[in-house]
């Protein structure tokens, strides 16, 4: 059996050794020759998995180790027979914990009360909802706008236009989706920006597309008072290095990053490969996983909880560091420029997550414990 894999992806030879040939490739350099006599496509996001790239091939199972599936044809997989499989909320703590970094960064440069502001948070699957629970466990007001999973559920949904007109700060997490009612193709556009709340935070770890950068950066150039934060770009590798400058925080396309994510995601991807086989997975994510550098963080009781959480989830991870990464990586031709993305993307130092941190509370302050679970904290 061969396995033609992106090399980014982790933990392969644990997972995957025992069934065959790997053969490891940057993901954007996988094309049909790559995949000729594969008989399994192991890929992220960057890989676009369509019928020009395996019609003809031996590839009977695709499995992406992300949440998204816009780069996958799932019609044609359909038409060809071929089994896929994604890996839904691998990484969803990761990007939770991007989205409260750069919020306690947002904070400090406006000096700015976290709890008084509303949050919109757009799509509420399985990255929004983790989200919506730590900010409302948090105590902050928080509303949702998800149109199909309005339809399918009803509940207690606002929309989009409630959104722009009640919210200080707004997080995306809707996947990308270019036809139909429900695109997400562009779904904040040059009016619908122009209509944000004077002060708005905007926040996209979703898919650069959702927003039309364009319009972005017209609109922030004549609104200073509009705060962008942005890890995912419309032409990606390609940044728009003129909307780049003009945002609070820029990255890579690697909020979900985490080391758990990513080896999450491969995780479950080989269990999905093991079921279509009609294999018993030998191999468990709970073995590999190595130890977290922050074996624990202590507090006494009375600490100030805004202190207290910027310590928790700085102690984990800090977007100012990827941030600083990222402009370095702004020089030189637009050539250079897209190696240095991907490089970036490929080199990402270890990081872990906020979720099961242990937190050791010295003394009685139910604030301080409410603060730390909320946070996703384990309180000890």
């Amino acid at each position: 059996m061969l396995i033609v894999a992106d090399e980014n992806i982790p933990l392969i030879d644990a997972f995957f050794a025992g069934f065959g040939e790997i053969r490891r490739l940057p993901g954007r350099a996988i094309d049909r020759a790559a995949v000729a006599e594969a008989d399994v496509l192991l890929v992220r996001s960057v890989t676009q998995v369509s019928r020009e790239l395996l019609e003809g091939s031996a590839v009977r199972f695709v499995g992406t180790c992300t949440i998204g599936t816009d780069h996958l044809d799932l019609d044609y997989f359909q038409q060809a027979g071929i089994h896929w499989s994604s890996a839904p909320g691998c990484n969803a703590r990761g990007v939770v914990d991007y989205v409260l970094g750069s919020l306690l960064t947002l904070a400090e440069i406006e000096g700015a009360d976290l709890g008084a502001r509303t949050y919109g948070v757009i799509g509420a699957g399985e990255v929004g909802g983790r989200l919506i629970k730590v900010l409302r466990g948090l105590g902050w007001n928080v509303l949702v706008c998800d149109p199909p999973r309005q339809a399918a559920e009803g509940g207690n949904y606002v929309s989009l236009e409630q959104i722009i007109e009640r919210c200080d700060v707004i997080s995306l997490h809707t996947p990308l989706t270019r036809t139909g009612a429900q695109s997400t193709w562009h779904l904040l556009d040059r009016r619908r920006l122009e209509q944000l709340k004077p002060g708005t935070w905007l926040i996209n770890a979703a898919r650069g597309p959702v927003v039309d950068n364009a319009a972005l950066r017209e609109v922030l150039l004549a609104r200073e008072d509009l705060q962008a934060v942005l890890d995912v770009w419309e032409a990606e590798p390609e940044v728009d290095v003129a909307l780049a400058e003009l945002c609070v925080l820029g990255s890579p396309h690697i909020a979900g990053y985490s080391l758990d994510g990513k080896q999450r995601g491969t995780a479950q991807i080989y269990q999905a490969f093991c079921a279509f086989i009609g294999q018993a997975a030998k191999v468990h994510l709970e073995d590999l996983l190595p130890e977290p550098w922050l074996a624990q963080v202590t507090l006494n009781a009375g600490s100030d909880p805004a202190w207290a959480m910027a310590m928790i989830c700085r102690g984990v991870y800090d977007p100012r560091r990827d941030d600083a990464d990222f402009r370095r990586s702004l020089a030189g031709s637009v050539a250079e420029q897209k190696v240095a993305f991907d490089l970036l993307r490929k080199n990402y130092p270890e990081r872990r997550e906020i979720e099961g941190l242990p937190v050791k509370i010295n003394g009685d302050d139910e604030g301080l414990r409410k603060l730390a679970l909320a946070l996703g904290a384990v309180v000890l």
